[in-house]
């Protein structure tokens, strides 16, 4: 029993551990499951992508928007598994979890994906990605090991 309650105490160590789970879990998931086969998927896929930013009143450059959303799912999330370039990371899949949220409540009624239950994952995601990005990526991270925010947590 001392053993779960050393492992539930509130130590620097097991929030940063924590933090490592969500962000190896999250990110992998990403990568694996949706950033993968949009960036190898080229230009026509990402042409698509980069459409959905005419919602906001973008209309140029669809495939560097879609590119860009490609390699925030897929190479932004590897950097958030690393912890490397950690916030940046995470505020580009903050942005492209909110395109893709209004992708989905754009959709019309009765189309698969449409309203709220089909933008909820990307709210999900949303979620998660503003608040890794609000606490940062914890000490076991190569942005801590390479001399980034790690160093200030040291000191608490």
């Amino acid at each position: 029993m001392s053993g779960i309650r050393a492992l539930l105490s509130n130590r620097p160590i097991h929030r940063d551990l924590g933090l490592l789970v969500i962000r190896i879990g999250i990110g992998a998931s990403m990568a694996l499951f949706h950033g993968f086969s949009k960036i190898t998927g080229g230009s026509e896929l990402w042409v698509k992508l980069g459409g959905q930013m005419e919602r906001f009143g973008i209309t140029f450059a669809p495939t560097f928007w879609g590119f860009m959303a490609a390699f925030a799912e897929f190479g932004g999330s590897l950097l958030l598994v690393l912890g490397l370039f950690f916030r940046p990371a995470a505020g580009l899949l903050a942005i492209t979890m909110l395109v893709a949220m209004s992708r989905h409540l754009s959709l019309p009624e009765g189309e698969p994906g449409a309203g709220w239950k089909g933008a909820s994952h990307a709210l999900e995601l949303l979620v998660v990605y503003v608040g890794l990005l609000l606490t940062g990526s914890g000490r076991i991270a190569l942005d801590s090991l390479l001399g980034g925010r790690g160093r200030d947590e040291r000191r608490r």
